[in-house]
C-alpha cells in the first residue's frame, strides 16, 4: 500500500512537471483516467512524454467517465472540505471502484485523505470526518419506488447525512448505473455489477422505455419535495 502511494505521488509530480494538471485526472493502480480533458491539459504530445517515463501506466480519455466526474463534482463541491479524512467501504463492486476513481483527484484538489475500510465495523476504529457511499441514481430511484409501493413516506436515501461521529456523502447519487457499467466495461475493469431485483427495478426499466431521463426526473421531484418540506 505504501509503495503504491509513493508511486502515485511520483506520477502526480511528473504530470505537473510536464504541464498536466493532476487535479483533473484519476491516478489508479495501473492507469490514469482523465476527468476533464480541457482542464487537465493532457495532450497527446504530453502523453507521449509521459510514456517515456512510465511505459507501464495506461492513459485513458473515456468520455463517459468524464461525464461521471463532471456530475459527481457538483455533489463533491458542496460535500468536501480541505483536508477531510474520507472513508469508503472497500469491495469489488463497480460503483465502489468508480467512487474511488472519482474521489482520487480530490487528494490533490482539496488535500483530502482517502481511507479504505473493509467493513462498517472497521469504521468504528478509524478517525474519519466523512464516509462516502456508492449509492448511484438507480439505487436512489428504486428505493423511492419501493417506498411508494409499500405505502411508506417518500424520502431520499441520500437524505441521511450523518451517522455516529461522521457525515455521510453521496458523490454518485446523480450518476446513472449504466454510465458506471459502460465505463468499467470499456476499461476491462473486473468488478461486480450491482443489480436491484424486484417490482421497483422492473418499474424503472419499464418507465425508462417511455419517458426520457425518467430516473433524473424522479430524483429531481423527490429533491423538490424535500426542499419544500424543509421550508414549511
Amino acid at each position: 500500500m505504501l509503495a503504491r502511494w509513493v508511486m502515485n505521488k511520483e506520477i502526480a509530480r511528473y504530470l505537473q512537471k510536464i504541464g498536466v494538471d493532476s487535479r483533473f485526472v484519476s491516478i489508479l493502480d495501473d492507469r490514469i483516467v482523465v476527468n476533464n480533458l480541457r482542464y487537465s491539459r493532457f495532450s497527446r504530445a504530453r502523453e507521449e512524454i509521459f510514456y517515456h517515463k512510465f511505459p507501464e501506466i495506461v492513459v485513458t480519455r473515456s468520455k463517459v467517465f468524464q461525464r461521471i466526474a463532471t456530475r459527481a463534482s457538483r455533489n463533491l463541491k458542496a460535500a468536501l472540505k480541505p483536508k477531510d479524512k474520507v472513508a469508503l467501504i472497500r469491495d469489488k463492486d463497480c460503483a465502489s471502484l468508480t467512487l474511488y476513481a472519482v474521489l482520487e483527484p480530490y487528494t490533490r484538489k482539496y488535500g483530502i485523505k482517502i481511507i479504505k475500510a473493509r467493513s462498517w465495523e472497521e469504521l468504528d476504529h478509524l478517525n474519519v470526518d466523512k464516509v462516502a457511499l456508492a449509492f448511484d441514481l438507480d439505487y436512489e430511484v428504486q428505493a423511492l419506488l419501493e417506498k411508494m409501493l409499500n405505502g411508506d413516506k417518500i424520502s431520499l436515501e441520500s437524505g441521511r447525512t450523518s451517522s455516529d461521529d461522521y457525515q455521510l456523502i453521496y458523490p454518485l447519487v446523480n450518476i446513472p448505473r449504466d454510465w458506471i457499467h459502460s465505463w468499467t466495461n470499456s476499461e476491462d475493469i473486473t468488478c461486480t455489477e450491482d443489480e436491484w431485483e424486484g417490482m421497483a427495478a422492473e418499474m424503472v426499466q419499464f418507465l425508462s422505455s417511455f419517458i426520457p431521463d425518467v430516473r433524473e426526473k424522479m430524483y429531481k421531484s423527490a429533491l423538490f419535495l424535500k426542499e419544500n418540506e424543509l421550508k414549511s
